[in-house]
């Protein structure tokens, strides 16, 4: 085989690509104890999201704490805006806030 394999870049499972552009996910920001921010991602499905490598990508794109609670993303700080450009990039439809 050639080193110029078309192919070469392609995933090992194209079918990811089409549940996470099903999926409709929506972001939200809650003000928490002390009035602090914390933007919320759901709307995921249980099985084609590995929701802890997710929020692990997120958190380090964002440089922020957050974890998984209840199917959903929570993340430290309000970063409504930059979480739904991280989410279309990585292939997730996103509701307009």
């Amino acid at each position: 085989m050639s080193d110029d394999d078309p192919f070469a870049d392609l995933p090992d499972d194209p079918t990811d690509d089409l549940a996470r552009a099903e999926q409709r996910l929506s972001t939200r920001v809650e003000r928490r104890t002390y009035n602090k921010p914390v933007t919320i991602v759901e709307g995921f499905d249980d099985d084609s999201v590995d929701l802890g490598d997710l929020a692990s990508d997120l958190k380090s794109a964002l440089g922020t704490g957050g974890t998984v609670d209840d199917d959903a993303i929570e993340l430290q700080g309000d970063h409504q805006d930059r979480v739904v450009g991280l989410l279309r990039d990585r292939g997730f439809a996103v509701e307009d806030a």
